[in-house]
């Protein structure tokens, strides 16, 4: 079993289903997926590189993954081709129903076409930096980089300007993930 941190978005509908209940929803498809999975909060943040569209929701999910790295990849783009992903009509970096990306993989250092682990732009990016430490465990020898490495990435990404507002604290996604299961989403979130 391999120690992975996924992160997640949605600055679109798909459907009638918001940014929110999309990621609720692929949360509970990853339950599926990884083992004794954890959930962090939930951020809303600026775009980067395409800055012609609406805010982001944010979050990461970690856990323990049986497989390699690649069957990974191939399940995450089968959970957000649900959810309205079309690789093939989207902008780079643009508007997206369902993002999820391999943040970390245990220790793997893997570089090919298809996938980059660590994520090529992990350490740049406040809205990944922040959910990721959230979930990383404090033990260093169970990923790539300690969470003081993380810290000082996050806190020289605030610096530059980004700026990531927490909406949701973990507890409260949970719930929301909660209703979701139950398919009862309307109570947790108004719809």
């Amino acid at each position: 079993m391999t120690y992975v941190v996924l992160g997640l978005g949605s600055n679109t509908y798909y459907g009638h289903l918001s940014s929110v209940e999309l990621l609720a929803n692929a949360c509970t498809q990853l339950e599926d997926i990884l083992e004794d999975m954890k959930i962090s909060s939930l951020y809303k943040s600026a775009p980067m590189y395409y800055l012609e569209q609406k805010e982001f929701f944010n979050m990461a999910v970690s856990g323990f993954y049986n497989k390699d790295a690649f069957s990974l990849l191939e399940e995450i783009h089968s959970i957000e081709a649900m959810w309205g992903r079309d690789r093939s009509k989207e902008i780079r970096n643009g508007p997206r129903p369902l993002d999820i990306d391999i943040e970390l993989f245990g220790k793997e250092k893997i570089s090919s076409p298809r996938l980059t682990v660590p994520h090529e732009r992990l350490t740049e990016r406040a809205f990944v930096l922040a959910p990721l430490l959230e979930l990383l465990p404090q033990n260093a020898d169970v990923t790539i980089g300690s969470p003081d490495f993380y810290k000082k990435k996050l806190e020289a990404a605030v610096q530059d300007g980004q700026q990531i507002e927490k909406i949701m604290g973990s507890k409260e996604f949970c719930d929301l993930l909660n209703c979701v299961s139950d398919g009862n989403i309307e109570n947790a979130y108004g719809g």
